[in-house]
């Protein structure tokens, strides 16, 4: 079985003592990864060393970084590279996000070239892809999000492709509290997977972790998490609640 993951995505929010009640809390709640299952926090870069304190021990749990730059090093002032991050022994780094698309012009070519440098450095990236509400109600969302995987992925080798974590949000589910039924979530994992087999073959397709990222939350992770094609769910403001990133955690698929 491919993995499944739930993946919280702390944004830019907390200060580090609620980041740390936060953990402790959700560490303190019943919860149980299996083998092929992993809980990811993707945290603010000011609370890698606390999370990696808190978490780093833990079988199948893993901190992630929210961005990276696409530079080795340098004088680029404000950024964080992706050794840096690997000297933290951080495994994943979220790239491209809605939100930096959106709010910082990341366009696929830069995000082509974050994913080669967290691959060139045994790091994992979840990319993320997905629609805005215009595109979906076009009715062109699988043109679109297979562009940004062809421009951003496609370059990739086979080896390398089967290092990267794929997660779909579609923008009008982001923060909107609407959410993508289930069936929406499932044909379009499905079409990415299909997308992907169609360059690297459908072996490798079938192995690729497809995220969720959508207003998932606990009432819902369940029926979401259940479709064939979803592998988890990259999890926002609910991933700031204990209690519900913990039955977010225990819908993954057993």
């Amino acid at each position: 079985m491919r993995k499944q993951i739930a993946a919280a995505n702390w944004k830019m929010n907390l200060t580090l003592k609620e980041g740390e009640a936060l953990l402790d809390a959700i560490s303190a709640k019943p919860h149980t990864l299996l083998a092929n299952q992993e809980a990811i926090f993707a945290v603010p870069f000011p609370y890698i060393s606390m999370a990696q304190a808190k978490v780093g021990a833990k079988t199948n749990v893993f901190v992630a970084a929210q961005n990276c730059s696409d530079k080795a090093s340098g004088a680029y002032t404000g950024e964080v590279s992706v050794t840096m991050l690997q000297s933290m022994c951080v495994k994943y780094v979220v790239i491209g996000h809605s939100e930096r698309r959106e709010y910082f012009n990341e366009n696929n070519e830069l995000l082509a070239q974050k994913v080669n440098i967290c691959l060139e450095n045994k790091t994992t990236p979840i990319f993320c892809c997905g629609e805005p509400l215009e595109i979906r109600e076009s009715a062109t969302q699988n043109e679109y999000v297979a562009k940004q995987l062809t421009e951003s992925l496609f370059h990739l080798s086979e080896e390398s492709i089967a290092h990267v974590v794929i997660a779909y949000e579609p923008i009008w589910a982001i923060g909107t509290g609407k959410t993508a039924s289930s069936e929406q979530a499932q044909e379009m994992h499905a079409f990415i997977r299909s997308h992907i087999a169609s360059k690297f073959g459908q072996t490798i397709a079938d192995a690729i972790s497809i995220l969720y990222g959508g207003s998932v939350k606990s009432a819902n992770a369940v029926e979401i998490f259940s479709q064939p094609d979803v592998d988890g769910g990259l999890v926002g403001g609910a991933s700031l609640i204990a209690d519900e990133f913990v039955a977010i955690i225990n819908a993954l698929k057993k």
